[in-house]
């Protein structure tokens, strides 16, 4: 919990002890892997240890990239992503409406998933905003270009705390896949248990992403932060 002892008292004897730089392997590093790795689905078996959640996007649209040849991202409208370059040019939270230059080129964005106030409202609304997705890659594919990926949070943190409707993101997985696509969970804000039933949000709606990436509650207030993916796209990005 908040302010605990016990974390409070971690936190603080770790800022005690001198760390340089992560490059150098620790026995630690390695430890907090399978702790964390023993959280996940055993299709995400590699870890990438980076030191925020921006960064944690960052690197997993370059996962993107080199895994699929492809830069076209498909992002929930009122979704935020992070801070960064890349990370700014997927969060419509950032650029809808707030004065910016509009869409970029290569991001798609379909309507906020809200079944209680959104586009489409009341039971059953899942498909219909899968539908939804799969226009966007009907676009892209109309310029001629292939999806990347699609990157949604599983519960819309900025956009108002928004639970996603069921069967939603299963439909949307399988558009993205079908269409050459990976599938991303940022739980930069509702991973590592604040879900409370589950662990992770995708874990809500019974899919399993291609990459996850995680930031915030993880190393609560220390900058750390991780990408998981699955070994394919890691040995792609590796040899990218």
């Amino acid at each position: 919990g908040h302010e605990h002892y016990a974390v409070v008292r971690a936190g603080q004897e770790q800022m005690a002890l001198i760390n340089t730089n992560s490059r150098y392997l620790h026995e630690n590093i390695n430890a907090l892997a399978r702790e964390l790795l023993a959280t996940l689905p055993s299709e995400l078996s590699v870890l990438h240890f980076v030191n925020s959640g921006s960064e944690a996007n960052e690197l997993a649209i370059r996962m993107v990239k080199a895994a699929t040849g492809q830069r076209d991202m498909i992002a929930s409208e009122a979704g935020y992503h992070g801070n960064s370059n890349m990370c700014i040019d997927i969060s419509s939270y950032k650029f809808d409406g707030k004065g910016g230059q509009g869409t970029p080129e290569h991001t798609h964005i379909f309507p906020l998933p809200d079944a209680f106030r959104g586009k489409y409202t009341g039971d059953y609304t899942g498909e219909r905003y899968a539908e939804e997705v799969q226009k966007q890659i009907q676009i892209v594919h109309k310029k001629g270009r292939g999806v990347g990926a699609l990157i949604v949070e599983p519960i819309i943190s900025c956009g108002g705390q928004i639970e996603l409707p069921e069967g939603f993101l299963a439909k949307a997985y399988g558009y993205v896949r079908a269409a050459g696509g990976l599938c991303i969970s940022d739980e930069v804000q509702v991973g590592c248990g604040r879900m409370g039933k589950t662990f992770w949000g995708f874990q809500l709606y019974g899919v399993v992403p291609d990459i996850v990436t995680i930031g915030k509650p993880l190393g609560n207030g220390h900058p750390l932060a991780a990408v998981a993916c699955t070994r394919q796209v890691a040995d792609k990005f590796a040899n990218g």
